[in-house]
This record gives C-alpha cells, structure tokens and sequence, in this order.
C-alpha cells in the first residue's frame, strides 16, 4: 500500500490547489486568536488588527482575528465530503489589554462558526495541556475574590459535515482493516483525555520554535485512527511543522497540508527519516497494550469469543477480527525540487510513503 503527502507553500485562507469534496477528514490547530505570539501573524493578515490591539480594542481585536479564520472555514466546508469530520484543537485565550483582563472564549467562536455554515457539532474532548508555572491561579495570590484559575485544557470540537454519516459497502476492507481496539475505543471515546499532554517540539533554531505551536503526536493520530479509514485523506490547513501529516503516514492515510512558512517544510523534511521507525513502534505498542489488557482480562476471569485474524491474539468484538496495523517502510521525496528558501505561493512538496502489514512478533 502506498500513501501520498502533500504540502503546499501559501495562504490556507484559499485553498485552491484542493479539490472540492476531495478530503474526508480534516485535522488542524489554528492560530489561537489573543495568544500574543500570534499577534504578529495575525497583523500581517489584517492590520486593523493591529490597531485594535494598539488602542486597547480587546473586542475588536478578537473579533477580527475570528474573521480571518473563517475564511479557512469556508475552505473546509468547500473540500470536506459529505459526512465528513474536521477535529479542531483550539484552546481559549487569557489577557490583559488596556488594563482589563478576561478570557476569550476561542472555543465558543469556532463552535458558532462551523453551526452557522451547516456542520454538526459532535461531542468534544478536552485535554490537559499543562502550564509552566507551577501556580494555579492568576490575579491576587491569596486574597479572595480576584484570583484567577489557570487554562490548562484545550478543546478538540469534532464536526461533521452535514446531518448523515459517511456511507460504505458492506465489508468494506479498507474500513474494517482499520478498526481499533476494543479497550483503544474506550479510551480514545472518552470526552476528557488524562492521558495526553503538551509536548515541545525539536525546531532547529529559536526562531522557529517561537513560531511553533504544534500539538503533541498522539493527538493527531488518534483522531486519524477515530475518524477515517485507510484510504481516506487527511486535511491540515494550519500544517505548522506537519505533525498531522507525520501521524497520517504512521496510520497509512494519504495527508494534504498548507503552510506560510517554507522553513517548516524544511523541518518537516528532516522529520520523514523518522517515520519508519516511529511508525513500528506506535504499531507494536498498540498491539503490547492489547496484549496486556487481554491478560487482564483473563486474570478477571473473563473470556474473549473472536480471535484476530492477522494477530494472534483474541478480540472482543467481531469488528475487532479482520483489524490491520500498518507500517512504513519507505519514505520517498517526489515533490518540487525547490530550494526552501526559493518557495513560493503554491510551491508543493509531496511525499510518497510505502505501507506493509505490521507483521505478528
């Protein structure tokens, strides 16, 4: 089996280069409007941002921050498939500006504005970013009442696109090889994920790590495990350093992805020889947790009525049977042969990932 990957250098606010209906899955991490490192990005979009910050216009500022991700919306609407899912990692945002400080609810924003071009919202899962300070408030220290908590969750809101659920044909392979674990299902299925945290990223340069705010690996993958099946193509319009991508090659989706800056493709290209590797390891950790969790099970005394057919292991479910992990074997550069610090609008990098079985240990 082979995937593709592509990204495109450019402004994800037109997403031209992407077909219509041609994506089944989206998963992204916006800019967080009123996250001050995002100030500069979002000035150069729009300057009235800039003056509505400039003049303690908080509102404003936020307000027009949101306009600017809207048109990425529309984006998505446009080239996500009927029935189609878009996961959204967004996390809400605390600041003083003109000597008033508030939350701004980024979350609410994003929730009102997939409602208002026709999604569904689906139920939500937080996750526990952690902050840096050791302090668990804000504000006054000790003395009540203006202290106050601090954000260390962030929000996936999980959309679909339409009021009917993609449709398959009974038995469909690419489906059913792609199901997930039992005990995996109710984990990943869960609203709050204790499990997952922040990570830092290893950019080449403080440069680039101060314009990076990429989501730790297992986010991304686990979506791309919950929500589409092999075969399907993942969508990342805010790529950043392509963790989404990363985590589509280890779960054998095909990824498209856009990004401003052309050093992160660079990154990204550094990342790739890492991707075999990586991708076993994630496919025999699933398979060791499932082992252990059988084990369980039996010293419960409980008993398994399936047996996996390409592991040899038992199952839960009858959906669990015809189950099949992949992992990469080769990583292959076929995109543009542009020097990154000579891309331009549109400029595609594309990759070509080979995919084998995981094998039984």
């Amino acid at each position: 089996m082979e995937t593709t990957h592509r990204v495109f250098v450019g402004d994800s606010r037109d997403l031209g280069a992407v077909d219509d209906a041609s994506v089944e899955l989206v998963v992204t991490s916006p800019p967080y409007p009123m996250i001050e490192m995002w100030d500069d990005l979002f000035t150069r979009l729009d300057p009235a941002i800039g003056d509505a910050l400039e003049s303690g216009d908080g509102r404003e500022a936020f307000d027009a921050m949101h306009a600017q991700l809207e048109q990425v919306w529309d984006e998505i609407q446009r080239v996500l498939v009927d029935g189609g899912i878009a996961c959204i990692n967004v996390g809400d945002a605390t600041r003083s500006v003109d000597d008033s400080f508030r939350v701004y609810a980024n979350h609410a924003r994003v929730l009102e504005a997939f409602e208002s071009r026709g999604f569904d919202p689906l139920p939500d899962i937080l996750w526990r970013k952690p902050a840096n300070s050791a302090a668990k408030f804000m504000g006054s220290g000790m003395i009540p009442p203006n202290a106050y908590v601090t954000l260390e969750h962030e929000y996936v809101l999980v959309f679909r696109k339409g009021a009917d659920s993609r449709s398959f044909e009974p038995g469909a392979d690419h489906r059913y090889e792609a199901a997930y674990f039992w005990e995996e299902r109710n984990r990943w299925f869960s609203d709050v994920w204790t499990d997952v945290q922040g990570e830092l990223q290893a950019l080449a340069g403080d440069d680039l790590r101060d314009r990076s705010a990429a989501y730790p690996l297992e986010i991304p993958y686990r979506l791309i495990c919950m929500y589409s099946a092999y075969g399907d193509t993942v969508l990342d319009p805010f790529w950043g350093t392509g963790t989404t991508s990363l985590a589509a090659m280890c779960a054998g989706r095909d990824s498209v992805g856009a990004e401003l800056e052309p050093s992160f493709v660079e990154v990204f290209d550094d990342r790739t020889d890492e991707v075999p590797g990586l991708s076993r390891s994630i496919g025999r950790r699933r398979l060791e947790r499932h082992r252990e969790f059988v084990s369980r099970r039996r010293e419960e005394g409980k008993s398994f009525d399936y047996e996996a057919a390409h592991y040899d292991t038992p199952v839960v479910t009858k959906m669990e049977r015809d189950l099949r992990l992949r992992e990469v074997t080769d990583v292959a550069d076929v995109g543009a042969d542009v020097d990154y610090a000579d891309a331009t609008e549109d400029t595609e990098y594309a990759y070509r990932t080979t995919h084998e079985p995981l094998a039984p240990e």
